[in-house]
């Protein structure tokens, strides 16, 4: 790699690493195998970055999302979720929210794969329905359903949970766009 490239890279990286992450955390829920899920994919990104035309960012989420199939497809159970670090200060605000995240992201190891690949990058990602279609390689319309039926599962396993105190989730049904 060119030097210039090589800094172009690295600002890319710096740029966009942390919402990387944070897409493959949410597709696998366990820090440690969403930062070797991003490093593999940024390593890909990496090789093809003169080729790549201008959409680095939308390369390494494909990137992300596909060695997270593949990571699943190797794999019969997933691996227990890991949280993030706590702050040095814990107040009540601090556990309830705990409380939500862990819920949600206790019901989201509980929709299939495809269902929170789609959620997971069209809503946490803010992607676009045919930017998430073209990530997961499938079409615009089974998006939507997806989106529609996940959307309505993780409403039925908020309800099963009774925690009032999350509101992630509208508890009446609307139309996803």
């Amino acid at each position: 790699m060119k030097r210039e490239d090589e800094a172009d890279f690295e600002a890319f990286v710096e740029a966009s690493g942390h919402r990387l992450l944070r897409t493959a955390y949410l597709l696998v829920g366990d820090l440690h195998a969403a930062e070797d899920l991003l490093q593999t994919a940024l390593e890909r990104t990496a090789r093809r970055w003169t080729r790549i035309a201008g959409v680095p960012e939308a390369y390494a989420r494909t990137t992300i999302a596909n060695l997270a199939t593949d990571r699943w497809r190797r794999r019969s159970a997933r691996p227990p979720e890991v949280f993030i670090d706590p702050p040095d200060v814990v107040d009540a605000d601090f556990t309830t929210d705990l409380v939500a995240r862990d819920a949600l992201i206790r019901a989201l190891n509980q929709l299939t794969r495809r269902q929170r690949a789609v959620l997971v990058l069209r809503y946490f990602d803010d992607l676009t329905e045919p930017d998430t279609a073209a990530a997961l390689g499938i079409s615009v319309g089974t998006v939507k359903s997806c989106a529609s039926r996940a959307l309505d599962r993780l409403r039925e396993i908020v309800a099963l949970q009774d925690l009032p105190t999350l509101h992630v989730l509208p508890r009446t049904k609307e139309k996803v766009r």
